[in-house]
């Protein structure tokens, strides 16, 4: 454990109120405390530390002058909340950021009123923000909405599409753009570069001397009404019109991590802004410690490290994680086949396609936070004549689901989804876990989707998807380390449709989908102690079903028990709809299907996720039991 800092500042607020009885110097050392106190927590938990440090100023300077929770402050994504969490009074929680029964590491509704909106996926704020806008003006819940929104989230076209609105409808709303060059890599595309060039001239001392005037002037304007006083925001704006073109008021760009040009600001524009203000503040990722700001990824997400040196507190393993093991084999591919192009939203390193990148400069895209654009670029390769991987986490697949149904399944296209992040993911809780993949994947005509068991199968699902011309196809895998198996040298294709037998038993039979396999082999080894050997296979696809294995399987045993890291919907569905449409049931057949619970399941370690859901090997094994009808004594102790 580290050191906590000394805040002497700090340790005054208990809630947003205690500082605003404060000076702006108090506000400045506030500031500092804050910074510390964060890295110390960070420290003891990991988490996302980059983001949080980049907005300590602007985080003390919008509770100092804005009046939360009346005033609605929305955190786009929220990756940067945790200052904010320790200002609302959960600093004597804040160590226990990420862990079961602790603070979320995003904000979230039901933990405190000071988080107004959940978020933990990109974009959402502005049109949280402008629905909170909207409430107050029909009489709903008062006060100002404000959404601070990052340069990368606004790559996503969400992000204009609120802003339109808001434009069009004119009522009070503050947006402030946190531009700090970054999202989880650099941004990418036309927007960064519009932003980059609003600022390259534009000396924020200039701005601080016209922000400190125009609060000065305050009382005048005012007197002579809200003209007067827009005319002073103009001459604060540099640059500017493509927000004003979407109807707001564009101020800046201002320094974020000048204590003096924030307050004039927010105190100016809460005092007068009647209509959509945005506010451009240039911030640092990782601001105010040096190991996050040398950092690639500025420090956007980290183990536990000592606070001294930076170095993060990582349990070494000799078994390649999944997602490496799936960059590696993408790069064998595509040194094979030219026409293999891979496609990323803004996760060049969470999807391993930074390795692509490095060797296939030209055949690698980065195209934003912009799943849904990334699905139909990808569609559009697919039909000019390519051979394009879609490498997205699974719960981000979710926000470009009709580019999938329209534009690549109806016209099926071969498209290939890579889907990380398969299953429950840890210590990002529930809004990250990859739950619903196969049941939203499966139930479209023509497309091919398959799980992998291990880091080998996961090779050959490669360049299964590299070979398949027909339609669309996609694997899943999770986060973290493989199992540790051999690798095969040169990977065959898998025959479309085929599962693979592991262990021949009697009595039931046990049909894995994904990397519950584990699971089912370790309960396997307890059920052997009790006389009973179960029937292994390993299912491959949920997509087309391999009819045959499975009715082998459902004829030849007493009882068939599926089991899925998915919701239910998905392939133990398509398999009980396989039995039923064949009549087996007619015959007595005893089916269960190991599914997640109808729940959002919090964050916790990979295993206590499993444990919640009922899907490790001690609860396969009492499922096995109880089918039998055999005493469980024990069982859950496996």
């Amino acid at each position: 454990m580290s050191d906590h800092p000394t805040t002497p500042v700090l340790d005054r607020v208990h809630t947003p109120d205690d500082m605003k009885t404060m000076s702006d110097a108090e506000l400045h050392q506030l500031a500092d405390e804050l910074r510390a106190e964060t890295i110390s927590a960070v420290s003891e938990t990991g988490g996302h530390l980059g983001a949080g440090l980049g907005v300590v100023e602007l985080t003390v300077a919008l509770h100092a002058v804005f009046d939360a929770p009346k005033d609605k402050i929305i955190w786009d994504v929220s990756h940067q909340c945790y200052p904010h969490k320790i200002l609302t009074g959960r600093r004597d929680r804040i160590r226990t950021l990420r862990t079961e029964g602790g603070l979320s590491g995003f904000t979230k509704r039901s933990e405190s009123p000071y988080d107004p909106f959940g978020a933990a996926h990109s974009s959402t704020s502005i049109s949280a923000a402008l629905g909170f806008a909207v409430a107050r003006d029909l009489g709903g819940q008062g006060g100002d909405a404000i959404a601070v929104i990052g340069d990368g989230a606004m790559s996503a076209g969400m992000a204009y599409e609120a802003m339109n609105n808001a434009g069009h409808l004119g009522k009070r709303l503050i947006v402030i753009l946190n531009d700090n060059e970054m999202s989880i890599a650099p941004p990418t595309g036309a927007m960064s570069s519009y932003l980059s060039r609003l600022y390259a001239g534009a000396p924020f001392q200039e701005f601080k001397a016209a922000a400190k005037g125009a609060v000065s002037l305050l009382p005048e304007p005012f007197r002579e009404g809200a003209k007067r006083a827009k005319d002073i925001f103009k001459h604060m704006t540099v640059g500017g019109t493509l927000f004003e073109e979407l109807g707001f008021s564009y101020l800046g760009p201002i320094d974020g991590h000048d204590m003096d040009q924030l307050l004039a600001v927010l105190r100016t524009v809460k005092a007068r802004a009647d209509e959509p203000i945005l506010i451009h503040a240039i911030t640092k990722k990782g601001k105010g410690y040096g190991p996050a700001e040398a950092a690639t990824d500025k420090g956007h997400a980290t183990a536990k490290f000592d606070v001294i040196t930076g170095k993060q507190k990582k349990t070494p393993s000799n078994a390649p994680s999944y997602t490496s093991v799936f960059a590696e084999a993408l790069i064998a591919q595509a040194a094979d086949d030219p026409k293999i192009v891979a496609v990323t939203a803004a996760m060049p390193d969470g999807t391993g396609l930074n390795r692509f990148m490095d060797r296939f400069a030209s055949r690698c895209f980065d195209v934003g936070i912009a799943e849904q654009h990334a699905v139909t670029f990808s569609a559009g390769m697919a039909a000019g004549g390519l051979r394009p991987f879609c490498a997205l986490y699974s719960t981000f697949l979710q926000r470009g689901y009709d580019q999938v149904v329209h534009d690549v399944a109806i016209q099926r296209l071969p498209v290939r989804f890579a889907i990380d992040r398969a299953g429950l993911v840890g210590a990002d809780g529930a809004t990250h876990a990859g739950s619903y993949d196969v049941a939203y994947l499966a139930n479209l005509p023509g497309f091919v989707v398959m799980a992998a068991a291990d880091e080998a199968e996961l090779v050959r699902m490669v360049a299964t998807a590299a070979a398949y011309d027909d339609g669309p196809i996609a694997f899943r895998f999770p986060r973290g380390e493989g199992v540790g198996v051999e690798m095969p040298e040169n990977p065959a294709p898998l025959e479309i449709g085929k599962g693979r037998m592991i262990r021949e038993g009697a009595q039931v039979a046990i049909l894995s989908f994904g990397t519950r396999l584990q699971e089912v082999m370790q309960a396997c080894e307890t059920l052997a102690a009790k006389g009973i050997t179960p029937t292994v296979a390993d299912a491959r696809f949920a997509k087309p079903l391999d009819r045959d294995l499975i009715l082998k399987l459902a004829t030849t045993h007493e009882a068939l028990i599926c089991v899925e890291e998915g919701a239910v919907g998905g392939f133990g569905s398509h398999v009980a709809q396989l039995l039923a449409d064949e009549g087996v049931f007619d015959h007595g057949l005893k089916f269960r299907s190991m599914v997640l619970p109808d729940i959002f399941i919090d964050q916790a370690s990979p295993k206590a996720m499993y444990d919640v859901a009922g899907l490790n090997a001690g609860d396969i094994t009492a499922k096995v039991l109880e089918v039998l009808g055999v005493a469980q004594i024990g069982a859950q102790s496996a």
